[in-house]
Parts: structure tokens; C-alpha cells; sequence
């Protein structure tokens, strides 16, 4: 059926509700919007489904999120696993109440429990609710940074990790093999309650997980002593972590927590940001101001589902606030808590650092410095989960710390997604301890630069929307693959990893060897001096991103050499378009 068939079908079918119809029919005269909605189903992926909010099959709505939680429901009672239940959440965007309980309506009337949060939570209170309540699965509905006009819908399976392989790939199939909106299952809320199908889920969970959090403490000791003299600005960015981040903070005992008043209540219209990412400054406005007004210490933002975090630091000798990255902040957390480790009671000889294929190679360095073992894994937190998993089966290797270059990591394992929660209560943490030395989180990190090296990490994306945009993303994947380049940006590549077909392939010898990771669409160069590239289509959003570092002797060496490769990146991507 074409999409102007199924657009048909959408105004014609007594399945689908009167609102949702008049939506539809006040685009009758627009044949690109018309096309856009119903070219396709909105894809359900590696990590559930994320799209614009709108009536059709190519967008969020009830119809999409009955449709996806009718094919979770045939993969459980497939696996056996009805009897355990699933955990739902879900953050402050448009319809996500809405959603969470289309998703549990659908999943009672397939005869499986939903425990519903009685309102929002941060995406890993879902985590951990998952394996507190031993479920088979949990679903958030969340599209964490994105745009007002997004929502989303990220499954997670028992171990509380997103889905991977076999999982991911056997719901996958189960979602697109509903191909009757007719055929999905739902049921009345009073008689899921009655039948012990849908129960309301809260205090209790949220009590059990700040207690897991407070158990990675490593310095109250430090925290008392500097407790009223620490200042510290934070916002939730209209999100979920307002609640827990300050819970947490409070019951420490830091004194003097400052929250941005205009940013505090959820709200899903994200009034005072156009892009409520803690990566991008306009988030922080808001928050330095309050912060120059108090003289914080640091400043700190949760994305809207809280899972990320993002940083300023105070530089006591300039008086100026400056910005972590993702790689950055990682980075200063792994080092407090794996020096924190091994200061309090020794490293176990298989403890590992975990980090994604495109996070910075100080990581490398800094497992090195500690004598621990380096993972590295494909882009997506669910494999550092997945790794976690297979440490707890194979009773093999011990978990010290995870990140990813987007501004997540996990302290503990008592959830297997990044924290920005307990990311929240370390660097505070880490704040007090290094003020206990006289030094602040930035003379921590100088001094990091000079132990380790200064390494140097950024990401360039470009945005291309639509049908045609995504075959412009193909297209340049499959320029790059076909012909790989002998040198960027003034780099000799080394080696050329294509995660797709498999194969590390040594420039100069035309070795190959296997890259040991899952399949994806990613191409990988490192290249000389100790820099690297790296291309990969973003699985959220419309974008390819291609991340970068590099090594300086200096910050200035490094910021130098580092703009120099982003501008020959951006270079490369605009001739290829």
C-alpha cells in the first residue's frame, strides 16, 4: 500500500480516533507533509523509536506505541517471560504520560503486568527498576535531548541495559510483523487495575535508588568538612533529574545548592532553551549567570530524561567558568574514582574501564596509568551494559567505571544506562575532595593533561532531513567505504576499521584483521601522531557525525591542531555533498 493509500486508510478506518483524523484531514492539500507521514513506518530500532509527534505511520502517537508495545508483547510471551512484567517510565515531553499508558494497556491486554511510575523519572531510576523488580523489560518514554516537537520510546531488557543481540533484533522483527493496526491489543484501565495487570509504582523505588547511589560515595568524610563553603549551581532543563539530583545532594549534606528557578518544573515546551542539550552553551545561560551572582564552584545540567550530564568548572585564577565535554568530564570522573579505588582498598586484578569507540584516547592512557584493563565497544551505553553483564556471568572482570563521549557514564552497577544522577552526586563529590587540597575540578583536570597528555576530542555533524537526507547519509557512507582516504587532515592513516564489513585493514602492509565488535555502519581511522576519525550515521537523529581527536604538547597546541582537523573535516563532508 503507497502512502497516499494509507493516508486513505488513517481518515477512512473507524479504528483510529476522531482527533486524530481531522489532524489528518486539515493536510489534505499538502502532498510533501502527506508523504512524509506515511512513506513509511516510523522505524523501530536498536533503541525503540524516536520520531516527530503527529498522527500517521511515520510519526510518534498512540497508534505507533500500541503498534511497537503489541510486537514487546509478542517477543515476551515468545521467550516465556510473561509472568515477570515490565517496568515502564517516562520524562516531561508532550504525550509521554499518554504513551507510557498505551504501552501498558497494551501489554496487560497480552496478559503482562505493566508497573507504571506514577509520574516522570530519570531514564536510569527505569534501569534499576527493571532488575529491582526483576522484570523481563522496561520501557521509557523519552527523546532525551531532542526538540520540543520529539518523543520517544527506548526498551530495555532484564539485565536493564537497552536491547541488544538477540533481543533487539528478535523484537525488531516481532514490531514489523504487526502489520494490522486493527490486530493490536489494549484494554480499560480500571480493568487492568482489577485484574493486577497495571500497578502504580514510586516512593519505594525511588528510595531503594538513592540508596544505591549513596553506596558509591567514596569521600563523606570530605564532603562534611567542605560542605558549607562548596557552592554549586544546577539545572534539571526542565526535566526529570530536579527531584533526585537535589535529593541526593541534600541528604550529603552539601549546603549550598542553587537551582535555576526558571528552569526547574518539567515542562516539555523546553520554554528557555530551543535544544535542551546540556552539550550546547544556550543551556547553560541561564545557569552561569546564577552562578556568577552566587560565585559557584561548579555548574551543572541534566539533560531532560537524566541521563547526561553536562559541566562548568570555576579556573580560581582567571575567575572564568569553563566548559567540560563529555570526553573531558569522563575522564575527570574515571580518574577520581579509579584513584579512589585504589587508594581505599586496592584495584582487583580484573578490574576493566569500559568506553566507546568514540570517546577519547586518554582514556587509554588512564587505564594504563592504573594497571587496568582498557574495553572498548560500540557506540551506545547498552554495550559498556552488556559488558557489565558479562563480567556478573562469566564471574570475570570487575566494572570501575563506563563513559561515552555524549556526556554519559555509570558509577556502580546498579543501573546498566548512564547516570547522570550519581555523575551529579561524583563530581560534587569529587569538588569537595579536591577542595579539601586546595584545588578545584579545573586543577584537577590541568593536572590530568599533564599525567596523561593533552588530548583534545570534538564532533562535527551535519543534519540532513527527509527521504533525500537519509540517502545523502548512505551515500556518503558508502563514498568513504569504497574509497578510503590515505590521509586527513595532514594525518597518514594508519589503519582503516570498517565495523560494517568487520575488517581492520594496516595501510601499509593491506593486513586485515577482524574488529571483534557486533555489526554497525561506522568506519574508524586512526591515524598518525596519535590522532583518529571516526563516521558514523546517528541512530537518534538525522545526522552523520564525525568525531575526531588529536594529541598536543599544550592546551594551546591542542586547540591549535584540533581546529585545524575540524576544518579539514568540515571540508571533506561539504565536498561529498
Amino acid at each position: 500500500m503507497g502512502y497516499k493509500e494509507l493516508y486513505q486508510e488513517w481518515l477512512s478506518n473507524p479504528y483510529f480516533d476522531e482527533a486524530t483524523k481531522a489532524e489528518l484531514e486539515a493536510m489534505k492539500e499538502d502532498e510533501n507533509e502527506i508523504k512524509e507521514r506515511f512513506y513509511a513506518e516510523l522505524e523501530f530500532g536498536t533503541a525503540g523509536l524516536r520520531g516527530i509527534i503527529g498522527a500517521g505511520t511515520n510519526r510518534m502517537n498512540v497508534y505507533t506505541v500500541r503498534k511497537a508495545t503489541q510486537g514487546l508483547a509478542n517477543y515476551i510471551l515468545k521467550v516465556g517471560g510473561e509472568k515477570k512484567g515490565v517496568a515502564i517510565a517516562f520524562d516531561s515531553r508532550r504525550m509521554s504520560p499518554e504513551f507510557a499508558d498505551e504501552a501498558a494497556l497494551c501489554l496487560a491486554a497480552n496478559g503482562i503486568k505493566a508497573y507504571v511510575f506514577e509520574s516522570l523519572r530519570p531514564t536510569p531510576e527505569l534501569s534499576f527498576a527493571v532488575r529491582k523488580l526483576s522484570c523481563i523489560a522496561g520501557i521509557n518514554i523519552t527523546a532525551s535531548h531532542n526538540p520540543p516537537e520529539y518523543n520517544g520510546y527506548k526498551v530495555y531488557w532484564e539485565d536493564g541495559a537497552q536491547i541488544t543481540p538477540p533481543h533487539d533484533s528478535g523484537i525488531m522483527a516481532e514490531v514489523k510483523a504487526v502489520t494490522d493496526y486493527n490486530t493490536v491489543k489494549t484494554m480499560d484501565k480500571e480493568a487492568a487495575k482489577k485484574a493486577g495487570l497495571y500497578e502504580v509504582i514510586g516512593a519505594a523505588i525511588d528510595d531503594a535508588y538513592i540508596t544505591e547511589l549513596k553506596k558509591q560515595v567514596r569521600h563523606l568524610d570530605c564532603i562534611q568538612e567542605v560542605q558549607k563553603d562548596i557552592k554549586i549551581v544546577y539545572t534539571p532543563l526542565h526535566g526529570t533529574g530536579n527531584l533526585p539530583a537535589r535529593r541526593i545532594l541534600k541528604e550529603l549534606g552539601f549546603e549550598n545548592v542553587y537551582v535555576v528557578p526558571e528552569q526547574e518544573l518539567p515542562d516539555g515546551e523546553f520554554p528557555t532553551v530551543s535544544y535542551p542539550n546540556p552539550e550546547a552553551a544556550e543551556a547553560f545561560e541561564l545557569a552561569l549567570k546564577l552562578a556568577k551572582e552566587k560565585d559557584a564552584d561548579l555548574v551543572l545540567a541534566t539533560d531532560p530524561d537524566a541521563d547526561r550530564l553536562g559541566v562548568y568548572v570555576k579556573d580560581a585564577k582567571s575567575g572564568e567558568y569553563i566548559t567540560l565535554t563529555g570526553n573531558m568530564s569522563g575522564c575527570l570522573l574515571a580518574d577520581y574514582e579509579i584513584g579512589q579505588i585504589k587508594e581505599l582498598q586496592g584495584l582487583p586484578e580484573d578490574g576493566a574501564l569500559i568506553k566507546t569507540i568514540v570517546t577519547t584516547n586518554m582514556a587509554d592512557a588512564i587505564a594504563k596509568y592504573y594497571g587496568v584493563k582498557l574495553i572498548e565497544v560500540l557506540t551506545g551505553f547498552k554495550f559498556i551494559g552488556q559488558q557489565i553483564l558479562g563480567f556478573e556471568n562469566s564471574k570475570k572482570g570487575t566494572y570501575l567505571f563506563g563513559f561515552e563521549e555524549s556526556y554519559g557514564c555509570l558509577i556502580g552497577t546498579h543501573a546498566r544506562d548512564k547516570d547522570a544522577i550519581v555523575a551529579t552526586m561524583a563530581l560534587c563529590e569529587a569538588a569537595a575532595y579536591y577542595k579539601t587540597k586546595n584545588m578545584t575540578l579545573w586543577d584537577a583536570m590541568i593536572a590530568m593533561y599533564d599525567r596523561y597528555g593533552y588530548y583534545k576530542d570534538d564532533v562535527k555533524s551535519i543534519t540532513l532531513k527527509g527521504i533525500e537526507g537519509l540517502q545523502k547519509i548512505q551515500d556518503i557512507m558508502n563514498t568513504l567505504r569504497e574509497n578510503t582516504p590515505a590521509e586527513v587532515g595532514g594525518y597518514k592513516v594508519l589503519s582503516a576499521r570498517d565495523y560494517k564489513k568487520d575488517v581492520i585493514r594496516n595501510m601499509e602492509t593491506g593486513q586485515t584483521t577482524a574488529t571483534g565488535l557486533p555489526n554497525s555502519n561506522v568506519l574508524y581511522y586512526d591515524l598518525e601522531d596519535d590522532a583518529w576519525l571516526c563516521v558514523r550515521p546517528s541512530g537518534t537523529e538525522p545526522k552523520v557525525k564525525f568525531y575526531y581527536g588529536i594529541k598536543g604538547t599544550s592546551l594551546e597546541n591542542a586547540n591549535e591542531k584540533s581546529a585545524a582537523l575540524g576544518k579539514e573535516v568540515l571540508d571533506m563532508i561539504h565536498k561529498m555533498l
